[in-house]
Protein backbone atom coordinates (compact mmCIF):
# COMPACT_ATOMS: atom_id res chain seq x y z
CA UNK A 1 0.00 0.00 0.00
CA UNK A 2 1.16 3.25 -0.73
CA UNK A 3 1.87 5.65 1.74
CA UNK A 4 0.94 9.47 1.76
CA UNK A 5 2.61 11.95 4.00
CA UNK A 6 3.03 15.77 4.32
CA UNK A 7 6.16 17.33 5.50
CA UNK A 8 4.94 20.97 6.81
CA UNK A 9 7.44 23.22 5.54
CA UNK A 10 6.07 27.17 6.54
CA UNK A 11 3.05 28.03 8.64
CA UNK A 12 3.02 26.15 10.98
CA UNK A 13 3.59 27.54 14.36
CA UNK A 14 3.32 30.85 12.66
CA UNK A 15 1.80 32.60 10.50
CA UNK A 16 3.88 32.86 7.15
CA UNK A 17 5.75 30.79 4.95
CA UNK A 18 3.06 28.70 3.78
CA UNK A 19 4.50 25.27 2.34
CA UNK A 20 2.81 21.78 2.36
CA UNK A 21 4.67 19.35 0.83
CA UNK A 22 2.43 15.83 -0.48
CA UNK A 23 4.38 12.81 -1.32
CA UNK A 24 1.64 10.34 -2.84
CA UNK A 25 1.26 8.13 -5.88
CA UNK A 26 5.15 8.87 -6.77
CA UNK A 27 3.90 12.47 -7.07
CA UNK A 28 5.82 15.29 -4.92
CA UNK A 29 3.51 18.17 -4.86
CA UNK A 30 3.29 21.70 -2.66
CA UNK A 31 0.60 23.43 -1.50
CA UNK A 32 1.56 26.78 -1.30
CA UNK A 33 5.28 28.66 -1.11
CA UNK A 34 5.59 31.64 0.66
CA UNK A 35 8.20 33.92 2.43
CA UNK A 36 8.50 33.60 5.76
CA UNK A 37 7.79 36.99 7.37
CA UNK A 38 8.11 38.92 10.92
CA UNK A 39 10.36 37.56 13.34
CA UNK A 40 14.62 37.70 12.34
CA UNK A 41 14.55 34.06 13.19
CA UNK A 42 11.96 33.19 10.91
CA UNK A 43 12.96 35.39 8.19
CA UNK A 44 16.73 33.56 8.22
CA UNK A 45 14.76 30.63 7.29
CA UNK A 46 14.28 32.33 3.82
CA UNK A 47 17.75 32.20 3.07
CA UNK A 48 18.10 28.65 4.16
CA UNK A 49 17.45 25.65 1.27
CA UNK A 50 14.81 23.67 2.30
CA UNK A 51 15.15 20.56 3.75
CA UNK A 52 13.63 18.66 0.45
CA UNK A 53 15.19 18.03 -2.55
CA UNK A 54 13.50 21.03 -4.74
CA UNK A 55 14.52 18.99 -8.11
CA UNK A 56 12.15 16.46 -6.96
CA UNK A 57 9.02 18.09 -6.93
CA UNK A 58 6.84 17.72 -9.80
CA UNK A 59 4.35 20.62 -9.46
CA UNK A 60 3.19 23.20 -7.01
CA UNK A 61 -0.38 24.11 -6.43
CA UNK A 62 -1.08 28.06 -5.10
CA UNK A 63 -4.32 28.71 -2.86
CA UNK A 64 -3.52 32.71 -3.42
CA UNK A 65 -1.30 35.37 -4.45
CA UNK A 66 -0.26 36.89 -0.90
CA UNK A 67 3.76 36.90 -0.72
CA UNK A 68 3.42 34.40 2.77
CA UNK A 69 1.88 31.68 -0.07
CA UNK A 70 4.03 32.47 -3.28
CA UNK A 71 7.46 35.04 -1.71
CA UNK A 72 9.60 31.25 -1.90
CA UNK A 73 8.75 30.50 -5.34
CA UNK A 74 12.01 32.19 -6.68
CA UNK A 75 14.22 30.56 -4.48
CA UNK A 76 12.09 27.30 -5.05
CA UNK A 77 13.82 27.77 -8.69
CA UNK A 78 17.16 28.76 -7.90
CA UNK A 79 17.10 25.36 -5.84
CA UNK A 80 16.23 23.40 -8.93
CA UNK A 81 12.77 23.21 -9.15
CA UNK A 82 11.42 22.95 -12.86
CA UNK A 83 7.87 22.09 -12.70
CA UNK A 84 4.91 24.02 -13.62
CA UNK A 85 3.02 26.42 -10.82
CA UNK A 86 -0.59 25.99 -10.74
CA UNK A 87 -3.39 28.60 -9.88
CA UNK A 88 -6.58 30.54 -10.79
CA UNK A 89 -6.11 32.72 -13.46
CA UNK A 90 -6.58 36.08 -11.03
CA UNK A 91 -3.77 34.28 -8.72
CA UNK A 92 -1.21 34.53 -11.38
CA UNK A 93 -2.32 37.88 -12.53
CA UNK A 94 -1.48 38.97 -9.07
CA UNK A 95 1.36 37.06 -8.13
CA UNK A 96 3.26 38.52 -11.13
CA UNK A 97 2.68 42.02 -9.57
CA UNK A 98 3.68 40.71 -6.09
CA UNK A 99 6.53 38.84 -7.11
CA UNK A 100 8.19 41.72 -9.29
CA UNK A 101 7.41 43.97 -6.52
CA UNK A 102 8.91 41.71 -3.98
CA UNK A 103 11.79 41.15 -6.19
CA UNK A 104 12.84 45.14 -6.65
CA UNK A 105 12.13 45.83 -3.00
CA UNK A 106 14.67 43.03 -2.09
CA UNK A 107 17.19 45.03 -4.80
CA UNK A 108 16.38 48.56 -3.17
CA UNK A 109 17.00 47.51 -0.05
CA UNK A 110 20.39 45.69 -0.85
CA UNK A 111 21.13 48.99 -2.84
CA UNK A 112 20.51 51.44 0.43
CA UNK A 113 22.29 48.74 2.67
CA UNK A 114 25.25 48.81 0.63
CA UNK A 115 24.98 52.66 0.37
CA UNK A 116 24.43 53.48 4.08
CA UNK A 117 26.76 50.69 5.49
CA UNK A 118 23.78 49.53 7.82
CA UNK A 119 24.43 45.64 6.76
CA UNK A 120 26.51 43.29 8.65
CA UNK A 121 27.10 41.83 4.97
CA UNK A 122 29.52 43.07 2.73
CA UNK A 123 27.87 43.62 0.03
CA UNK A 124 23.88 43.32 0.55
CA UNK A 125 22.37 41.09 -1.34
CA UNK A 126 18.72 40.22 -2.64
CA UNK A 127 17.15 37.33 -1.42
CA UNK A 128 16.20 37.57 -5.35
CA UNK A 129 16.31 39.80 -8.32
CA UNK A 130 13.50 40.48 -11.11
CA UNK A 131 15.05 38.23 -13.14
CA UNK A 132 14.76 36.11 -10.98
CA UNK A 133 11.21 36.17 -10.19
CA UNK A 134 10.61 37.05 -14.48
CA UNK A 135 12.02 33.65 -14.94
CA UNK A 136 9.48 32.19 -12.32
CA UNK A 137 6.63 33.63 -13.85
CA UNK A 138 7.20 31.90 -17.06
CA UNK A 139 6.27 28.44 -14.96
CA UNK A 140 2.78 29.14 -14.50
CA UNK A 141 -0.07 27.44 -15.58
CA UNK A 142 -3.62 28.75 -15.55
CA UNK A 143 -6.83 26.92 -14.39
CA UNK A 144 -10.19 26.93 -14.41
CA UNK A 145 -12.15 27.41 -10.94
CA UNK A 146 -13.90 23.90 -9.72
CA UNK A 147 -13.15 21.90 -12.42
CA UNK A 148 -11.33 18.96 -11.77
CA UNK A 149 -7.60 19.03 -13.14
CA UNK A 150 -5.51 15.52 -13.62
CA UNK A 151 -2.17 15.21 -12.40
CA UNK A 152 -1.91 11.26 -12.64
CA UNK A 153 -4.45 8.12 -12.76
CA UNK A 154 -4.92 8.62 -8.79
CA UNK A 155 -4.32 12.67 -8.31
CA UNK A 156 -6.42 15.14 -9.24
CA UNK A 157 -7.20 18.84 -7.59
CA UNK A 158 -9.42 21.65 -8.12
CA UNK A 159 -9.41 25.48 -6.79
CA UNK A 160 -13.24 26.51 -4.80
CA UNK A 161 -13.73 30.08 -4.25
CA UNK A 162 -12.27 31.28 -0.95
CA UNK A 163 -13.28 34.78 -0.67
CA UNK A 164 -10.12 36.87 1.02
CA UNK A 165 -8.60 38.70 -1.79
CA UNK A 166 -9.07 38.11 -5.78
CA UNK A 167 -8.40 34.99 -7.46
CA UNK A 168 -8.49 33.18 -3.79
CA UNK A 169 -9.22 29.59 -3.73
CA UNK A 170 -9.45 26.53 -1.22
CA UNK A 171 -7.76 23.18 -2.25
CA UNK A 172 -9.65 19.93 -2.60
CA UNK A 173 -6.90 17.45 -3.26
CA UNK A 174 -8.07 14.21 -4.48
CA UNK A 175 -5.37 11.08 -3.60
CA UNK A 176 -7.69 8.08 -4.79
CA UNK A 177 -10.55 8.95 -3.62
CA UNK A 178 -9.51 10.26 -0.28
CA UNK A 179 -10.33 14.20 -0.38
CA UNK A 180 -7.63 16.30 0.96
CA UNK A 181 -8.84 20.05 1.87
CA UNK A 182 -6.34 23.09 2.16
CA UNK A 183 -7.95 26.45 3.52
CA UNK A 184 -5.48 28.80 2.60
CA UNK A 185 -6.48 31.70 3.56
CA UNK A 186 -10.64 31.98 4.51
CA UNK A 187 -12.68 35.10 3.53
CA UNK A 188 -15.13 36.79 5.50
CA UNK A 189 -19.14 36.52 4.89
CA UNK A 190 -20.46 39.89 3.78
CA UNK A 191 -17.25 41.06 2.95
CA UNK A 192 -17.78 44.70 0.69
CA UNK A 193 -16.13 43.85 -1.88
CA UNK A 194 -16.34 39.70 -2.73
CA UNK A 195 -18.55 37.16 -2.85
CA UNK A 196 -18.80 34.71 -0.09
CA UNK A 197 -16.32 31.42 0.27
CA UNK A 198 -17.76 28.47 -0.69
CA UNK A 199 -17.69 25.67 2.01
CA UNK A 200 -15.98 22.13 1.48
CA UNK A 201 -18.73 19.43 1.62
CA UNK A 202 -16.18 16.90 2.29
CA UNK A 203 -12.79 16.23 3.95
CA UNK A 204 -10.71 13.06 4.62
CA UNK A 205 -8.08 15.38 6.10
CA UNK A 206 -8.47 19.18 6.38
CA UNK A 207 -5.86 21.58 6.65
CA UNK A 208 -7.04 24.94 8.23
CA UNK A 209 -5.56 28.19 8.78
CA UNK A 210 -5.98 29.90 12.08
CA UNK A 211 -4.72 33.78 11.66
CA UNK A 212 -7.75 34.86 13.92
CA UNK A 213 -8.54 31.77 15.59
CA UNK A 214 -8.99 32.73 18.75
CA UNK A 215 -11.04 35.97 18.49
CA UNK A 216 -13.75 37.42 17.41
CA UNK A 217 -14.11 40.72 15.13
CA UNK A 218 -15.52 43.84 16.15
CA UNK A 219 -19.52 44.55 15.70
CA UNK A 220 -18.51 48.38 15.25
CA UNK A 221 -18.91 49.70 11.83
CA UNK A 222 -15.75 50.46 10.27
CA UNK A 223 -16.77 53.09 8.42
CA UNK A 224 -17.25 55.14 11.84
CA UNK A 225 -14.27 54.05 13.30
CA UNK A 226 -12.93 55.24 10.09
CA UNK A 227 -14.36 58.27 10.00
CA UNK A 228 -13.64 58.92 13.82
CA UNK A 229 -10.05 58.81 13.09
CA UNK A 230 -9.64 60.99 10.42
CA UNK A 231 -12.21 63.65 12.20
CA UNK A 232 -9.67 63.49 15.42
CA UNK A 233 -6.70 63.60 12.90
CA UNK A 234 -7.73 66.33 10.41
CA UNK A 235 -8.71 68.73 13.89
CA UNK A 236 -5.41 68.88 14.15
CA UNK A 237 -4.35 69.36 10.52
CA UNK A 238 -2.46 66.12 11.09
CA UNK A 239 -1.74 63.68 7.97
CA UNK A 240 -3.01 60.18 7.94
CA UNK A 241 -0.91 57.42 7.04
CA UNK A 242 -1.97 53.85 6.42
CA UNK A 243 0.50 50.83 5.98
CA UNK A 244 -1.61 48.81 3.95
CA UNK A 245 -1.21 45.53 1.92
CA UNK A 246 -1.64 46.52 -2.17
CA UNK A 247 -3.70 43.49 -2.75
CA UNK A 248 -7.78 43.62 -1.80
CA UNK A 249 -7.24 45.89 1.63
CA UNK A 250 -6.30 48.89 -0.34
CA UNK A 251 -9.05 48.60 -3.00
CA UNK A 252 -11.38 48.63 0.13
CA UNK A 253 -10.04 51.59 1.90
CA UNK A 254 -10.56 53.23 -1.39
CA UNK A 255 -14.27 51.88 -1.67
CA UNK A 256 -14.62 52.60 1.86
CA UNK A 257 -13.49 56.71 1.20
CA UNK A 258 -15.68 56.55 -1.75
CA UNK A 259 -18.22 56.03 0.43
CA UNK A 260 -17.42 58.49 3.34
CA UNK A 261 -16.52 61.37 0.85
CA UNK A 262 -20.24 60.97 -1.44
CA UNK A 263 -22.20 61.02 2.08
CA UNK A 264 -20.59 63.87 3.09
CA UNK A 265 -19.01 62.63 6.29
CA UNK A 266 -15.50 63.84 5.35
CA UNK A 267 -14.08 66.84 3.84
CA UNK A 268 -12.40 67.14 0.27
CA UNK A 269 -8.93 66.45 1.20
CA UNK A 270 -6.17 65.27 -0.79
CA UNK A 271 -5.61 61.04 -0.28
CA UNK A 272 -2.85 59.38 -1.98
CA UNK A 273 -1.87 56.11 -2.98
CA UNK A 274 1.32 55.86 -2.71
CA UNK A 275 1.44 52.27 -4.49
CA UNK A 276 1.95 51.70 -7.84
CA UNK A 277 1.33 47.80 -7.61
CA UNK A 278 -2.28 48.82 -5.65
CA UNK A 279 -2.93 50.42 -9.17
CA UNK A 280 -1.79 47.16 -11.36
CA UNK A 281 -4.32 45.20 -9.03
CA UNK A 282 -7.12 47.35 -9.33
CA UNK A 283 -6.68 46.47 -13.10
CA UNK A 284 -6.92 42.95 -12.28
CA UNK A 285 -10.09 43.91 -10.47
CA UNK A 286 -11.63 45.18 -13.68
CA UNK A 287 -10.16 42.04 -15.82
CA UNK A 288 -12.09 39.62 -13.68
CA UNK A 289 -15.22 41.17 -12.84
CA UNK A 290 -16.93 37.61 -12.03
CA UNK A 291 -14.95 37.15 -8.89
CA UNK A 292 -15.86 40.23 -7.10
CA UNK A 293 -18.82 42.53 -6.58
CA UNK A 294 -17.70 46.22 -8.12
CA UNK A 295 -18.67 46.64 -11.76
CA UNK A 296 -17.07 48.95 -13.82
CA UNK A 297 -18.57 52.19 -13.19
CA UNK A 298 -18.03 52.11 -9.33
CA UNK A 299 -14.41 51.01 -10.03
CA UNK A 300 -13.92 54.01 -12.40
CA UNK A 301 -15.99 56.24 -9.22
CA UNK A 302 -13.72 55.44 -6.89
CA UNK A 303 -10.48 57.06 -8.52
CA UNK A 304 -11.87 60.03 -9.05
CA UNK A 305 -10.78 61.87 -6.23
CA UNK A 306 -7.72 59.72 -5.50
CA UNK A 307 -3.88 60.94 -6.87
CA UNK A 308 -1.91 57.47 -7.46
CA UNK A 309 1.97 58.04 -6.99
CA UNK A 310 4.02 56.63 -9.76
CA UNK A 311 7.49 57.59 -9.38
CA UNK A 312 9.67 57.68 -5.88
CA UNK A 313 10.25 61.17 -7.13
CA UNK A 314 6.47 61.75 -6.37
CA UNK A 315 6.67 60.09 -3.19
CA UNK A 316 9.13 62.37 -1.73
CA UNK A 317 7.44 65.45 -2.61
CA UNK A 318 4.40 64.16 -1.00
CA UNK A 319 6.24 62.98 2.24
CA UNK A 320 7.94 66.87 1.99
CA UNK A 321 4.56 68.14 1.78
CA UNK A 322 3.11 69.67 5.13
CA UNK A 323 -0.72 69.28 4.93
CA UNK A 324 -3.46 67.36 6.09
CA UNK A 325 -4.51 64.77 4.25
CA UNK A 326 -4.14 60.55 3.79
CA UNK A 327 -1.60 58.80 2.33
CA UNK A 328 -2.23 54.75 1.79
CA UNK A 329 1.21 53.18 1.14
CA UNK A 330 2.68 49.48 1.47
CA UNK A 331 3.61 47.91 3.09
CA UNK A 332 0.85 46.78 5.27
CA UNK A 333 2.81 45.27 8.17
CA UNK A 334 5.79 47.93 7.69
CA UNK A 335 8.39 45.63 6.74
CA UNK A 336 9.58 47.70 4.19
CA UNK A 337 8.62 49.91 1.29
CA UNK A 338 7.44 53.67 0.45
CA UNK A 339 5.54 54.02 3.86
CA UNK A 340 8.91 54.14 5.58
CA UNK A 341 10.04 56.89 3.51
CA UNK A 342 6.85 58.43 5.82
CA UNK A 343 7.42 57.13 8.61
CA UNK A 344 10.69 58.52 9.19
CA UNK A 345 9.07 61.65 9.01
CA UNK A 346 5.69 61.00 10.53
CA UNK A 347 6.50 58.95 13.30
CA UNK A 348 7.85 61.49 15.67
CA UNK A 349 4.72 64.09 14.69
CA UNK A 350 2.35 64.08 17.48
CA UNK A 351 -0.40 65.40 15.31
CA UNK A 352 0.03 62.44 12.71
CA UNK A 353 -1.79 59.19 12.74
CA UNK A 354 -0.46 55.96 11.77
CA UNK A 355 -3.76 53.75 10.84
CA UNK A 356 -2.90 50.09 11.24
CA UNK A 357 -5.57 48.03 8.61
CA UNK A 358 -5.30 44.90 8.91
CA UNK A 359 -3.41 41.43 10.40
CA UNK A 360 0.47 42.36 12.05
CA UNK A 361 2.38 38.96 12.29
CA UNK A 362 5.10 38.77 15.10
CA UNK A 363 8.11 40.66 14.99
CA UNK A 364 6.58 43.35 12.55
CA UNK A 365 7.38 47.31 12.45
CA UNK A 366 3.68 47.18 12.30
CA UNK A 367 2.84 44.54 15.57
CA UNK A 368 5.59 46.04 17.38
CA UNK A 369 3.65 49.50 17.08
CA UNK A 370 0.50 48.02 17.73
CA UNK A 371 2.16 46.77 21.17
CA UNK A 372 2.97 50.32 22.25
CA UNK A 373 6.91 50.55 20.95
CA UNK A 374 7.85 54.27 21.67
CA UNK A 375 11.35 53.62 18.99
CA UNK A 376 11.18 51.76 15.82
CA UNK A 377 14.10 50.92 13.80
CA UNK A 378 14.91 51.47 10.25
CA UNK A 379 16.75 52.62 7.60
CA UNK A 380 20.00 51.83 9.98
CA UNK A 381 18.32 54.02 12.34
CA UNK A 382 15.94 54.09 15.77
CA UNK A 383 13.41 56.60 15.19
CA UNK A 384 10.63 57.77 18.28
CA UNK A 385 7.12 57.37 17.81
CA UNK A 386 5.10 60.53 18.89
CA UNK A 387 2.35 59.75 16.53
CA UNK A 388 -1.01 58.42 17.47
CA UNK A 389 -1.36 54.87 16.43
CA UNK A 390 -4.89 53.66 15.74
CA UNK A 391 -6.15 50.43 14.53
CA UNK A 392 -8.87 49.72 12.49
CA UNK A 393 -9.57 45.39 13.10
CA UNK A 394 -12.71 45.16 11.23
CA UNK A 395 -11.06 45.29 7.76
CA UNK A 396 -9.86 41.91 8.15
CA UNK A 397 -10.16 40.02 5.19
CA UNK A 398 -9.54 36.88 7.49
CA UNK A 399 -12.08 34.64 8.61
CA UNK A 400 -12.27 35.17 12.45
CA UNK A 401 -13.06 32.50 14.86
CA UNK A 402 -16.81 31.99 14.22
CA UNK A 403 -15.93 32.04 10.43
CA UNK A 404 -13.78 29.23 10.17
CA UNK A 405 -16.05 27.27 12.41
CA UNK A 406 -18.60 28.10 10.50
CA UNK A 407 -16.86 27.12 6.87
CA UNK A 408 -16.57 23.69 8.20
CA UNK A 409 -20.28 23.12 8.93
CA UNK A 410 -20.97 21.70 5.98
CA UNK A 411 -18.35 18.77 5.92
CA UNK A 412 -20.89 16.06 6.15
CA UNK A 413 -17.92 13.45 7.74
CA UNK A 414 -15.52 13.62 10.11
CA UNK A 415 -12.22 13.93 9.02
CA UNK A 416 -9.63 11.44 9.96
CA UNK A 417 -6.62 14.55 10.21
CA UNK A 418 -7.06 17.44 10.95
CA UNK A 419 -3.89 20.16 10.92
CA UNK A 420 -4.24 23.86 12.17
CA UNK A 421 -1.79 26.17 10.44
CA UNK A 422 -0.88 29.32 9.55
CA UNK A 423 -1.59 30.85 12.85
CA UNK A 424 0.38 32.10 16.23
CA UNK A 425 0.57 29.14 18.61
CA UNK A 426 -2.40 30.67 20.90
CA UNK A 427 -4.56 31.71 18.20
CA UNK A 428 -4.18 27.71 16.56
CA UNK A 429 -5.17 26.42 20.24
CA UNK A 430 -7.81 28.20 20.59
CA UNK A 431 -9.39 27.36 17.07
CA UNK A 432 -8.14 23.33 18.14
CA UNK A 433 -10.06 23.63 21.33
CA UNK A 434 -12.83 25.36 19.43
CA UNK A 435 -13.16 22.36 16.66
CA UNK A 436 -13.34 19.76 19.34
CA UNK A 437 -15.98 21.77 21.22
CA UNK A 438 -17.87 22.04 18.24
CA UNK A 439 -17.85 19.02 16.27
CA UNK A 440 -15.78 16.74 18.69
CA UNK A 441 -13.24 16.83 16.26
CA UNK A 442 -9.80 16.17 17.19
CA UNK A 443 -7.01 17.89 15.12
CA UNK A 444 -3.21 18.72 15.55
CA UNK A 445 -0.73 21.58 15.45
CA UNK A 446 1.90 21.05 13.89
CA UNK A 447 5.83 21.81 14.23
CA UNK A 448 8.23 23.37 11.59
CA UNK A 449 9.69 20.82 9.33
CA UNK A 450 7.51 18.30 10.84
CA UNK A 451 6.66 14.99 8.60
CA UNK A 452 3.29 13.11 8.69
CA UNK A 453 2.36 9.52 7.47
CA UNK A 454 -1.41 9.89 6.73
CA UNK A 455 -2.03 6.62 4.93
Amino acid sequence: MDTIQVQFLGASGTVTGSKYLIKAFGKNILIDCGLFQGLKILRLENWKHLPVNAAEIDCVLLTHGHLDHVGYLPCLMKEGFSGKIHCTEPTRDIASIILKDSAKLQEEEADKANQYGYSKHKPAVPLYTLKDAELTLTHFVPEIRDAWHTLSDQIRYRFRYAGHIIGACFIELDLNGKIYVFSGDVGRVNDPLLHNPERPQKADVLFIESTYGDRMHPQDEPMDVFEKIIEDTLSQNGRIIIPSFAVERTQLLIFLLWKMRNAGKIPSIPIYIDSPMADRVMNVFLKYAEWHKLDAQTCEEMFKHIQVVKTMQESMAIVAKNQAGIIIAGSGMATGGRVLNYFAKYLGDPTATILLVGYQAEGTRGRSLLDGEKNIKFFGKIFEVRARIAYLPGLSAHADQQGLLDWVSEISNTPSKIFVVHGEKAASQALSDQLKQRYAWHSEIPELYATHYLA
